[in-house]
């Protein structure tokens, strides 16, 4: 179900599998239900890179506090800042950087409340191990990055 095309979505699983050889940044999650409905929020410290799962579904999103620059296949690099709402729409893979302390909430309509579960229904994980024979050396997804601190540190976003 990955809307992005190749060389597209190679590049970010570089990104993702480089990420993956860091250490763990915390960001953590609540999870709220109400009849029908899962609300998800994520919290972001500055200076954290993320890639996202590939979102199966359409939802909407809304960023609560902070500041991130999120780059994907359709917009690019675009900044989103604490009052943004939007739609997510299916096969959606996003990379961020986030340069302000993040929440981050999204709504998603569902009875299941099982966590294995409702990641099955909601997100598809890419496989990245298909860079595990050998460093992958610069990574050559890290253009995305750099597009993301170069616009940060020039205040262009």
């Amino acid at each position: 179900m990955n809307a992005l095309r190749e060389p597209e979505a190679q590049r970010v699983d570089m990104i993702q599998h480089a990420l993956g050889k860091l250490p763990a940044v915390e960001c953590p999650l609540v999870h709220r239900f109400t009849p029908g409905l899962y609300t998800r929020e994520i919290f972001m410290p500055a200076g954290t890179a993320i890639v996202s799962r590939i979102h199966k579904t359409e939802h909407p999103y809304v960023v609560l506090t902070g500041r991130a620059l999120v780059w994907t296949a359709e917009a690019g690099v675009v900044t989103l800042t604490a009052g943004a709402v939007g739609i997510t729409k299916p096969g959606t893979r996003r990379v961020l950087y986030v340069t302000e302390d993040c929440r981050w909430l999204t709504f998603h309509p569902t009875t299941e409340t099982d966590m294995d579960k409702l990641q099955a229904e909601l997100t598809d994980t890419p496989d990245v191990s298909y860079f595990d024979g050998g460093d992958v050396g610069p990574v050559e997804g890290a253009d995305i990055l750099n597009q993301l601190r170069d616009a940060a540190e020039k205040g262009e976003l």
